[in-house]
């Protein structure tokens, strides 16, 4: 109805002015007087008509009526009735009758607005460049887009005829870019450009070009202070553990593109925007970095999405160790790419398993890359490489995906001559023979599948000898450097046939002869133990490891089984558990090893009670497996507490191996890897905590306390975790701490602790208690009256009555053992716990002054000659007990000292055993012996000789003793001692005798760096104690590490200098460029350190251990927190003249790895540093000739050679923060706020600020987005202060982009009411910038 009603309206218009034109007129039309007033009110009158229509009409009506309206306006050839028509739409615009989006939409749309129609085109460009001002800033983006499709149909070359038509178009254009008319978000207009023109794959019309390019470049400003300055060349240190998501979030990488995942269409440096290969690669080098790397690439073991990226960097990380192959020589035993084709094999066989990689894929990639290089040396290795995964998959899948391998065989061997059977005394054989290997594998497949290939004529010398060596009678051996064996496993793995025997012969080596002879009796031949070396491991391929372990775990699960009498026929041979223990080391082969230790292995022996098996697995996971995932470990925590509740044998060595494996398994939650992720460790705590043991849970909390005050990880989500794994704690049992431990805690503890508190031990009561006790005790004639009082499960005194039994009669009466039967190993932690309890008071309170050394005497008796408790379970419990009274914490410690040090048990026990043994178990093959002959010179009970065998004999065991079991309790010692500073005399003199232990700590560094990090207040002014301690643990490794394993040559003339005044020692800039140049070339694959097996060290790769053990060096400097934080950050502020500008960025980011990983004193530095320039009189007055946008750009003072601190100490506080963990980046919200945002003055602070907190918004966002939000306000109420207090702002065009790209990126509206305020008392030019965000209309603005 509207549209016939505006076209009749159009109609007449148009009528009037042609259709009813009379002859008289047309004929005087040069002599007549034309009255504009009547058409004026002609057209007013239609003006009236057309409004009447449109405000009747609804709008889908309305869009139809001018929709047609303009198609009979566009036919028009008189462009002043045209401008008319034209004119009377604005005028409905301009009173609100139609709707100006609409109307510019309809004349974008409308197929007649072509450039060739030109009076049309710019009659409607003008229009709309008119009204657009009406339109919301959405429908603008739309016109905008619509403009800019228009703009590609005019013609490249523009004449005198289309140049108008440019014209009207690009004025829209101009308009609705110009910043101060902002019709729409500047940061929408910049996202449109950057979309539809990515990658410069096509182009905008030249005309505009310019336009589009300098906005675009306009937001580079933004681009910048959202960017992290050297990002492209960060690189992590990877840790062991699995990361938590908030740690690797800043290295997360697309995984098609490899590249960063940057927010916004911003225009970033092109660096940013590259495929970050070297990172991908850095991370693929390190060994155990295969959870790190998924993470980074986002990538799922249960999606198997193949990832070409990925590919690609393993087949060039190939190719690298086979250019290195041909710089070596033949005399060369151990091939210097040995570790990185272990390495590479691991992760090639992981990744293709996992279905991340395709095996094909990666040969081809080989191939197509090596042809044309003469790399013969490599070839080998390569070859083994590919064996690895050939022989554990060919028989699971089909020929025909393994025949790419032929094409490399034929690039990378075209020898004519068959190749020679090389020396099988060297383990490079089996490389050397694995292309032999892999065609046999080849040849067995398609005879399986009925197809027919033919050896190649090269191999057949080597194939010959290997069929002969298979089937000759003289058997080889698996002693020593004889490889045939393995030689023979890795050819014929995949052929049943053949492969028993070779199998057969490792087999018997580690499980012994078991044949019986003709009369029925096994034999009772001694159990081997010699196991297979690291070195015949490493020369079998992946299939034969796995069926090996697989025959072992079978064999011990029927081990478990027998229940005959026989002794020694449900034994495991130690050979066996050490070759075990060995395979578990290889990740490859995780789920048959360690998962299927943990999940079944453990359980199904538990089941069958086989104690003496059980016993021997456990020491085997605490003393030789190193590298465990922490969700391994805590599965395997919460198996041996809910194990240890099991009803068991009366079976105190039992009892005792489930406490100390748990304790070794709690102290090591806090490596370095673990505290990174907190939240996951500590997620389940029912698993984590005992149900009975106060001790395991005492030492709980205090790994607790030291992981959250060394990553702060308390913060944020992890607080609710903490709270409730405290709650179980003391639900299940509940304690005390004593103050000076407390004092240590982490606020959220001492919070918990102080709302919780347990009821305090009564100790004048429990004196009272065990006098009548013992009172019973004396007066008491019947046997069975003694043994049915004392052994009630109600009162744990009895180990009090023990010892006063001992001190008054330096006897024990014989009754007493049957009483310790009755009440049962576990039950006595509890009568434990009272004598040490009573203990101590006696010893501080002494009535008439019983003698110390008496009480000492008469507790070692209890533990050397009656055997009642072993020396680690009481110190242990005696070390964790809570003294309210400061007084008291030093006599425990002082009885400690005299149990340890008085007595020379445990002394000569440590002496003997650190001289004739060595940690490093991988390299030995005689641990066993020694073994036996420590434990013949020094037999372990655990049960006084005088029982009548309810205990249980003596389980045998293979790898532990009272020494070893000893080392984690004398960790917890050494940390009371520190906590009290009274008694660092004592703890030194303690050090003396019995560091050496230190030698057989299985993390000597974490345990160092974790003690220097958690106690660095109390440390703090006692440089000689630091010292001591560090030269105890250090020291005790001498005699099995390289001079330079660890420290530095400065450093260990520190150490080594024994006099007393050698604090003084300043270290220089020299000293601190060296220790960070050691770190970048760790960093870079130029390790300075011995090469060494990882899979076996305390760190999994040279970056972690060269980190820890700076760090360590560098908190024990005898100098303050500061000056070390300064010397570190000198080496680039001063130290840049002498780095290489290309590799300053590198030194950079090492200096951020440093500082974040040592305590906030040092760390916080930085952020002195940044106050310190803020507050700079150069920062406030700023009279350089260059815009603070220039002098904070790392690149162009760097290449300009202009003032560089500005960009330096920004680079340094952003590649702190990059790698700071999510505790320490909690703090910076309130620096930003407290300390930076008063002293802004003037703009070039503002900038700066942006500048430093721009770029880590992204990781705020993802770890606490109300950091974001604290971070925002802080930036908006700086910039109200500088509108109060600045007459003329020079950038207010970057900063309210960057407010846009925070609002889009990150916060989105729910800042809106808190923001609104505060723009709305901003000046007009700011109002209107930013009144997308809080939806002011301009008016609004106008007459604010």
């Amino acid at each position: 109805m509207a549209d016939t009603q505006v076209a009749n309206i159009v109609n007449e218009i148009l009528g009037i002015q042609f259709q009813r034109v009379e002859t008289v007129e047309e004929a005087f039309s040069g002599f007549l007087v034309h009255k504009p007033e009547e058409e004026n009110e002609r057209l007013a009158m239609y003006q009236k008509k057309l409004c009447a229509v449109m405000t009747t009409s609804s709008p889908e009506v309305q869009e139809t009526a001018i929709r047609q309206y303009i198609t009979l306006t566009a036919v028009l050839t008189n462009r002043y009735r045209m401008k008319q028509l034209l004119g009377l739409l604005e005028n409905l615009v301009n009173t609100n009758v139609l709707q100006a989006r609409m109307l510019c939409d309809c004349i974008l749309t409308n197929e007649k607005l072509v450039y060739k129609n030109s009076d049309y085109w710019i009659e409607c460009f003008s229009l709309i460049r008119r009204i657009i001002g009406g339109v919301d800033y959405k429908g603008v983006r739309e016109i905008m887009k619509g403009c800019r499709e228009k703009a590609q149909t005019l013609p490249m070359r523009l004449n005198s005829s289309t140049l108008p038509q440019m014209k009207a178009l690009y004025n829209v254009i101009e308009y609705i870019f110009d910043r101060n008319a902002s019709l729409l978000p500047a940061y929408f207009i910049v996202t449109e450009i950057q979309k539809d023109y990515p990658d410069n794959n096509h182009w905008p019309h030249w005309k505009l070009a310019k336009l589009l390019s300098t906005f675009v470049e306009s937001f580079k400003p933004c681009a910048q202070m959202v960017s992290i300055i050297g990002q492209s060349q960060m690189l992590p240190v990877v840790e062991f553990s699995g990361y938590a998501d908030h740690l690797v979030n800043p290295w997360r990488l697309d995984p098609a593109t490899l590249r960063f995942a940057l927010k916004g269409n911003l225009p970033y440096e092109e660096e940013l925007l590259k495929p970050q290969i070297s990172l991908l690669r850095h991370v693929l080098q390190q060994p155990y970095s295969r959870d790190m790397m998924c993470s980074m690439l986002g990538l799922q073991k249960q999606h198997k999405q193949r990832c070409i990226a990925l590919e690609d960097q393993l087949v060039e990380l190939m190719i690298l160790p086979m250019e290195k192959c041909e710089l070596e020589t033949e005399e060369d035993e151990v091939s210097s790419t040995h570790w990185c084709w272990l390495h590479l094999s691991s992760q090639v066989i992981y990744l293709i398993l996992i279905g991340f990689a395709s095996f094909p894929n990666i040969v081809m990639g080989l191939h197509n890359k090596l042809i044309g290089h003469d790399l013969k040396k490599g070839r080998d290795h390569l070859m083994w490489v590919l064996l690895q995964f050939i022989s554990g998959s060919i028989q699971r899948n089909p020929l025909s995906n393994f025949l790419p391998i032929i094409k490399l065989y034929e690039l990378l061997y075209p020898e004519k001559e068959p190749l020679p059977v090389p020396d099988c005394a060297r383990a490079h054989c089996t490389h050397q023979m694995a292309v032999v290997c892999i065609w046999m594998h080849l040849l067995k497949k398609a005879e399986s599948e009925l197809k027919t290939m033919t050896l190649p004529q090269n191999l057949k010398v080597q194939y010959e000898y290997l069929q002969h060596l298979m089937t000759s009678n003289n058997t080889p051996t698996i002693m020593g450097s004889d490889y045939r064996i393995a030689l023979l496993c890795n050819a014929y793995s995949t052929n049943q046939e053949y492969y028993s025997r070779p199998m057969g012969i490792i087999i018997e080596s580690l499980f012994g002869n078991q044949k019986a002879i003709p009369n029925g009796n096994p034999t009772t031949t001694p159990l081997p133990t010699t196991p297979l070396s690291m070195c015949i491991l490493d020369s079998l391929t992946l299939h034969c490891k796995m069926s090996l372990i697989h025959s072992i775990v079978s064999h011990v699960a029927k081990l478990a089984q027998n229940k005959t009498n026989i002794p020694g026929s449900s034994m495991m041979a130690p050979a066996l558990v050490e070759t075990y223990s060995r395979l578990l080391v290889y990740t490859e082969i995780e789920s048959l090893g360690i998962k299927g230790f943990i999940n079944q292995l453990l359980p199904n022996v538990f089941k069958s009670h086989a104690w003496g098996i059980f016993h021997n697995l456990l020491d085997m996971f605490s003393y030789r497996i190193h590298h465990i995932q922490p969700h391994y470990r805590v599965t395997l925590l919460s198996n041996i507490h809910s194990l240890a509740a099991c009803p068991q044998p009366n079976q105190t060595q039992l009892q005792l191996c489930f406490e100390s494996t748990a304790l070794r398994l709690i102290t090591s939650l806090d490596s370095s890897g673990v505290q990174l992720q907190m939240s996951r460790v500590f997620s389940e705590p029912k698993s984590l905590v005992s149900s009975e043991s106060e001790e395991l849970n005492r030492v709980l909390v205090l790994t607790l306390a030291r992981g959250i005050c060394m990553s702060a990880a308390a913060a944020g989500n992890d607080g609710a975790a903490v709270k409730e794994l405290l709650t179980t704690i003391m639900t299940n049992t509940p304690h005390l701490w004593s103050q000076h431990t407390l004092q240590c805690f982490p606020p959220v503890l001492v919070e918990f602790f102080a709302q919780n508190p347990a009821p305090k031990e009564n100790k004048q009561l429990l004196k009272k208690s065990v006098e009548e006790e013992y009172r019973k005790w004396t007066s008491m004639a019947n046997d069975n009256d003694i043994i049915s009082h004392f052994s009630v499960p109600g009162t744990p005194l009895f180990l009090c009555l023990l010892w006063k039994m001992i001190f008054e009669t330096n006897r024990i009466n014989p009754i007493a053992f049957k009483i310790l039967e009755r009440i049962g190993a576990r039950a006595l932690s509890a009568h434990l716990r009272k004598f040490c309890d009573y203990l101590v008071f006696e010893v501080t309170n002494p009535a008439g002054g019983p003698h110390i050394n008496k009480c000492v005497d008469a507790i070692n008796d209890i533990i050397w000659k009656y055997n009642i408790v072993t020396i680690d379970r009481l110190v242990l419990c005696l070390v964790l007990r809570p003294n309210p009274d400061g007084n008291e914490s030093q006599v425990c410690l002082y009885i400690i000292q005299l149990l340890l040090l008085k007595g020379s048990e445990l002394r000569n026990r440590a002496q003997d055993f650190v001289k004739e043994n060595s940690p490093e178990h991988w390299k030995q093959n005689n641990w066993y012996e020694r073994h036996s002959a420590f434990h013949r010179k020094y037999p372990e009970k655990f049960a006084p000789e005088e029982t009548s065998g309810a205990y249980g004999g003596p389980i045998p065991v293979y790898l532990s003793n009272v020494c070893l079991r000893f080392i984690p309790v004398m960790d917890i010692v050494v940390h009371r001692y520190l906590e009290i500073p009274q008694v660092s005399k004592n703890l030194e003199q303690l050090l003396e005798h019995l560091g050496y232990l230190y030698k057989f700590h299985d993390r000597p560094v974490t345990f160092l760096y974790n003690t220097l990090h958690y106690y660095e207040s109390k440390l703090r002014d006692k440089p000689l104690l630091k010292r001591k301690l560090v030269n105890a643990v250090l020291g005790a490794l001498k005699d099995v590490r390289a001079n330079n394993w660890a420290t530095t040559e400065a450093f260990q003339t520190y150490l080594s200098n024994t006099e007393v005044d050698v604090t003084t020692w300043t270290p220089e800039l020299n000293y601190f460029m060296s220790l960070v140049s050691r770190m970048v070339d760790t960093m870079n694959g130029n390790s300075p350190f011995p090469p060494t097996d990882w899979r076996f060290n305390e760190y999994p790769n040279p970056s972690a251990h060269c980190l820890y053990v700076t760090c360590v060096e560098l908190m024990t400097l005898p100098v303050l927190p500061n000056v070390v934080a300064d010397g570190l950050l000198e080496v680039a502020t001063k130290g840049f003249v002498v780095i290489p500008a290309t590799k300053l960025q590198l030194w950079i980011n090492t200096i951020g790895i440093i500082m974040a990983a040592l305590p906030d004193p040092y760390w916080t530095v930085i952020h002195d540093k940044v106050f310190e320039l803020m507050c700079s009189s150069e920062m406030v007055e700023w009279a350089y000739p260059y815009t603070p946008f220039q002098l904070f750009n790392m690149s162009l003072t760097n290449d300009a050679l202009l003032e560089n601190r500005y960009s330096m100490t920004l680079a340094l506080a952003h590649a702190v923060w990059y790698h700071a963990g999510a505790g320490q980046i909690m703090q910076i919200p309130t620096f930003v706020k407290e300390k930076l945002s008063p002293e802004i003055q003037v703009e070039s602070q503002l900038i700066f600020l942006c500048h430093l907190v721009g770029p880590i918004l992204q990781r705020f966002n993802s770890d606490v987005s109300r950091a974001v939000m604290d971070i925002t306000k802080t930036l908006y109420d700086s910039l109200a202060h500088l509108d109060k207090t600045q007459p003329h702002l020079q950038y207010i065009d970057p900063v309210c982009d960057l407010l846009y790209h925070i609002k889009y990126m990150f916060v989105g509206d729910t800042m809106k009411s808190e923001v609104e305020g505060v723009i709305r008392k901003l000046r007009p030019a700011l109002q209107m910038r930013l009144r997308f965000i809080t939806h002011l209309n301009v008016d609004q603005i106008n007459t604010a």
